[in-house]
């Protein structure tokens, strides 16, 4: 290779890792306050070069690495070799699937036991709209009990509330692993409900402390990776419980195979219990909680409560139903079977996966308010077209409304943490939680009643469109740019000065 470029293979990478060169040719991680500059929890680069022959040289190089990412690091070490493997490329754009900033190995762990965690979460949250249809064809129950069912399980938001503000008190971590599993027993207890009644309020606990989970897990990612990347911190987390949904998708055929078929499904949350073992050995307390912080009230901050409180009212009026009600729209109104709605799930929310991780990366480098107002726009005409067309167009309205509304999750999901200091950020966003469900509960309940009217749901999911895009003009308008800025800068509470002083 040339000369000069051989020479950048002798100098240190700083890219997705720093390196310290402790031997002439020899590179390992740096280390800031002992933590590895990188995310590997082992590396080591060596590098001979030859003779110069003409303008040429010859250059000899071997990297020895493991990940900092423990359970899933197989799936990347592929992307990591190839990227190591170059000479030279420090100041290149990183792959579109990777943090855009380095993350080194104390967020990597931590963020890779935050997704195990939320794979369980994902299950758990998931399964009461994926089996309802199902459970209220053997209850005998109406789509106006449906929706009444699904309303009441939003209840779930005041023990979310407690346990949020009991996490800027006792810490994140012990609420984090206890709510996890309780969340998995109280699932499995709702495969004994003898009536739709009793499975809503089953569900209301398990909710309560899957969805405490769910949220706080943001919180510590956003306490947890740089700035730049606390959006794709929130994409990853969000596609990991989309997966955790999935695996109950996956597994429909087992609900539809008979009458109670739905219960084993159920059943099927304890063994989430075996997986929250390695994920309490690999997560450690939220840095910014355990260091030293100011006890901060609400006051001066309403302003901002009431912003994203109206935001997460608004987006779940059409989230909620659209969640809830998708497998009853296909399973009553386009006469799909269980294995049918399980086919059209994963074929038009795969995509999803890639808008929410191309989201997340995109609002860390372009900023949240452009990339979480196109996507509202866009996913809801795209929901419109979904619910009122069938066929192939339908397939293809959903796959555009899934992929590019699960760009606007992570970019709008992250105000949440960001705008609030370390000892409110649990508590409000538990208060942001209530106003997600009251949305929910009256887009639901709203939904559920109008299908009885106009024999569907196609033409009342349609009509919940309009609140997006009303959430869509809030963010332009309103909503601040909170891309590239530290947690301390966005909240001056947090600041070291005023935290001694």
């Amino acid at each position: 290779m040339p000369e000069d470029v051989a020479a950048e293979a002798l100098q240190p990478r700083d890219d997705l890792l720093l390196e310290h060169e402790v031997a002439p040719g020899v590179f390992e991680l740096a280390t800031d306050e002992g933590v590895l500059q990188g995310p590997m929890t082992r590396y080591r680069r060596e590098v001979q070069v030859g003779p110069v022959v003409g303008d040429r040289v010859r250059v000899r190089q071997s990297v020895d690495f493991v990940l900092a990412i423990p359970w899933f690091g197989f799936l990347f070490v592929p992307a990591f070799r190839a990227w190591l493997r170059r000479i030279g490329s420090p100041g290149e754009k990183r792959p579109w699937y990777l943090a855009p900033v380095r993350l080194d190995q104390r967020a990597s762990s931590t963020l890779t036991a935050l997704c195990l965690l939320d794979l369980v979460n994902g299950y758990v949250t998931g399964i009461l709209s994926q089996t309802i249809t199902f459970a209220a064809h053997q209850y005998h129950a109406s789509a106006g009990a449906q929706g009444v069912a699904l309303g009441v399980v939003r209840a779930d938001a005041v023990i979310m509330v407690v346990l949020m503000a009991l996490a800027d008190r006792q810490g994140r971590r012990k609420v984090l692993l206890v709510s996890s599993a309780l969340g998995c027993v109280a699932t499995a207890a709702g495969a004994l409900a003898p009536s739709i009644a009793w499975l809503a309020a089953s569900q209301v606990v398990s909710r309560g402390f899957a969805q405490t989970s769910v949220f706080l897990a943001i919180v510590v990612a956003a306490e947890e990776v740089p700035p730049e990347a606390r959006a794709f911190a929130v994409s990853i987390l969000t596609a990991t419980i989309a997966l955790g949904t999935g695996v109950c998708t996956l597994l429909l055929g087992v609900a539809g195979a008979g009458a109670g078929g739905w219960r084993y499904l159920y059943l099927l949350s304890i063994a989430g219990l075996v997986l929250l073992v390695p994920v309490s050995r690999n997560l450690s307390e939220s840095r910014r909680f355990a260091a030293p912080h100011t006890e901060a009230t609400m006051e001066g901050h309403g302003g901002r409560l009431w912003l994203l409180a109206i935001a997460a009212f608004g987006l779940q009026v059409f989230v909620g139903p659209t969640g809830q009600f998708r497998n009853s729209f296909l399973r009553q109104n386009r006469g799909f079977s269980a294995e049918r709605i399980s086919l059209f799930t994963i074929a038009t929310g795969i995509p999803g996966g890639i808008g929410l991780v191309a989201g997340g990366r995109l609002a860390d480098l372009w900023g949240r308010r452009k990339v979480g107002a196109f996507a509202l726009v866009v996913s809801a005409g795209s929901a419109v077209g979904t619910f009122l067309s069938s066929g192939w167009p339908m397939w293809v309205w959903a796959t555009v409304s899934l992929a590019v509304g699960a760009a606007a999750v992570p970019t709008l999901g992250v105000y949440g943490p960001e705008l609030f200091p370390t000892s409110l950020r649990g508590r409000a966003n538990g208060i942001l939680s209530v106003a997600g469900r009251l949305g929910t509960v009256l887009g639901v309940v709203g939904v559920g009643f109008l299908a009885e009217r106009m024999g569907g749901f196609g033409g009342p999911l349609a009509l919940s469109a309009v609140a997006p895009l009303a959430v869509a003009v809030l963010v332009v308008w309103k909503f601040p740019e909170t891309a590239h800025q530290s947690l301390e800068a966005l909240n001056p509470e947090d600041r070291p000065e005023q935290t001694s002083g």
